[in-house]
């Protein structure tokens, strides 16, 4: 009596597990990178928020700072015009 055992199967069931397990794993590592790379463009996002903002807040600064400088210089040139003594604190 001969007995033959078929090992063709058992192989085959444990390659397909491999190759699922593998894809499996595959497919979890890119979503992970997909979601670390919608995080880094959310946080450059912000970062370029908070740059214009800055830009801007400076840009106002610097305006005021100028007209503030024009009205100062206005109210000297008319004091000294005028012959008035004017004394002129500047908060900066």
């Amino acid at each position: 009596m001969i007995v033959v055992v078929e090992v063709v199967p058992v192989v085959v069931v444990v390659v397909v597990v491999v190759v699922v397990v593998v894809v499996v794993v595959v497919v979890v590592v890119v979503a992970a990178v997909v979601v670390v790379v919608v995080v880094v463009v959310v946080v450059v996002a912000a970062a370029a928020v908070v740059v214009v903002v800055v830009v801007v807040v400076v840009v106002v600064v610097e305006v005021v700072v100028v007209v503030v400088g024009l009205v100062v210089a206005a109210v000297v040139v008319e004091a000294v015009v005028v012959g008035q003594v004017v004394v002129v604190v500047v908060v900066g």
